[in-house]
């Protein structure tokens, strides 16, 4: 009788215990959800005093699509709400045909300001230049605009006119540019020889055709007698990391890894090269960088120089280190958001700091042109730190708007490096 009393006792304990484990789990739970409940509820209710008490009518899909914008500018500078239009438009972007102007921006100091303008493009021919701080949009003001509304609004028609507002460090005031719009057609590979067996390759950015287009120009500058390689990156913003892999496994052996991706819970996604490509593998490689090289740049950047495949010649790249997932939405259109934070072979994080080339190289403006202010990823606001590397702090840093060929101190280093390789390869060979 007293052993069931026992028994009885401790299966009571047991449940008991089992029972609070429960309870407390879901009373956890149910205060998580009700602080979520609780900051809904005040949306709510600034939503409903909007609508009901505001000077004039407004639609709740304004109000909401507003706060959804503000939202996602909340959190950095690569994240952002885009329209059904801006949304479709983005992803015809990636197959490097659009209709705009032709730029890259950030935001500094509240204001859309250029990174850099891309070759060949209506606002490049019109004189836009890094730095420029563009003031208003077609008379909107730019002031706390997230990139996505800019990027939007300066999207048209081809032949359709744009007005931007412009301030440049140096000016006393700010001067307006009218801008016709074009079709954007982007050829992201660009190539010529060099002589002395020299190729030079030209990236303008990471597109879908661009390993293809890439493939192409290497086997006819293979047949040109090609016997070393200059690769370009310098001004190209980035892309589809996908097609900064396919690059980079052009240039080395199978099965290296290329770069990884980790996301907040930890979650890490391996890239490594798989096709073989022997004679690109080989070749003596330098690849020239600077300030304008951002995102899928860096990460072909960063593997040839942790696998020593390449000599990197320039100065300190954007420092973009973050990955973008495109998000589509029931109504058509979609988020772009930071999801993912991208390390180089050797788990490197450039975030904020960029990737320091083996020889630094600037450049200097000659005969009293016109330089302009460098803007880096530490730069815009909001950007993420970076949790391994200190940023330095920041500097007033300039560099030339334009450097004819002659000019060009880093590629004539470049060339004058896979000169004297061949030397020690000669001396090499004869010892």
């Amino acid at each position: 009788m007293f052993l069931k009393k026992k028994w009885l006792v401790v299966t009571i304990i047991f449940f008991l215990a089992l029972f609070g484990a429960v309870i407390g789990r879901w009373a956890v739970e149910t205060v998580g959800a009700q602080n979520g409940y609780e900051e809904l509820r005040t949306f709510t209710e600034v939503l409903t005093m909007i609508k009901k008490n505001y000077v004039d009518e407004v639609k709740t899909k304004d109000l909401v699509t507003g706060a959804i914008k503000g939202m996602l500018q909340s959190l950095d500078p690569h994240s952002g709400y885009m329209t059904p239009e801006a949304f479709k438009e983005l992803q015809v972007e990636t197959k490097g045909e659009f209709g705009g102007l032709g730029i890259q921006i950030g935001i500094k100091d509240g204001l859309i300001t250029v990174i850099a303008p891309i070759e060949d493009t209506p606002a490049y021919r019109i004189g836009i230049k890094a730095g420029d701080k563009i003031l208003k949009i077609s008379g909107e003001s730019t002031k706390n605009m997230g990139l996505t509304d800019a990027v939007s609004k300066m999207r048209g028609p081809k032949g359709t006119p744009i007005i931007l507002l412009i301030f440049r460090e140096g000016w006393k005031e700010p001067k307006e540019f009218t801008i016709v719009r074009d079709i954007i057609r982007i050829k992201s590979v660009k190539s010529k020889a060099l002589g002395d067996g020299i190729g030079y390759i030209r990236l303008t950015q990471f597109q879908e055709a661009t390993s293809n287009d890439l493939t192409s120009t290497m086997e006819r500058l293979k047949k040109e007698g090609i016997t070393s390689l200059i690769l370009d990156l310098r001004n190209n913003p980035g892309g589809l990391l996908n097609s900064a892999v396919e690059v980079a496994e052009q240039f080395l052996p199978p099965k290296k890894l290329v770069v990884y991706i980790k996301s907040r819970n930890g979650e890490k996604t391996e890239y490594y090269t798989e096709r073989e490509t022997k004679y690109y593998a080989e070749i003596p490689m330098v690849v020239l960088v600077n300030q304008g090289s951002a995102s899928a740049s860096e990460i072909v950047a960063g593997a040839v120089k942790d696998w020593n495949r390449a000599i990197i010649i320039g100065v300190q790249t954007f420092g973009k280190g973050s990955v973008q997932s495109l998000v589509p939405l029931n109504d058509g259109s979609g988020l772009r958001l930071t999801t993912a934070k991208y390390y180089t072979p050797k788990g490197i994080s450039i975030q904020g700091v960029g990737i320091t080339p083996d020889i630094v190289v600037k450049l200097e403006a000659k005969n009293g042109k016109e330089q302009h202010r460098v803007v880096r990823e530490k730069d815009l606001e909001g950007h993420l730190k970076n949790e391994q590397q200190k940023e330095s702090p920041e500097e007033k840093e300039v560099a030339p708007m334009e450097v004819e060929e002659k000019d060009d101190l880093q590629l004539q280093r470049a060339i004058d490096t896979l000169k004297t390789w061949k030397v020690f390869e000669k001396m090499k060979k004869a010892a």
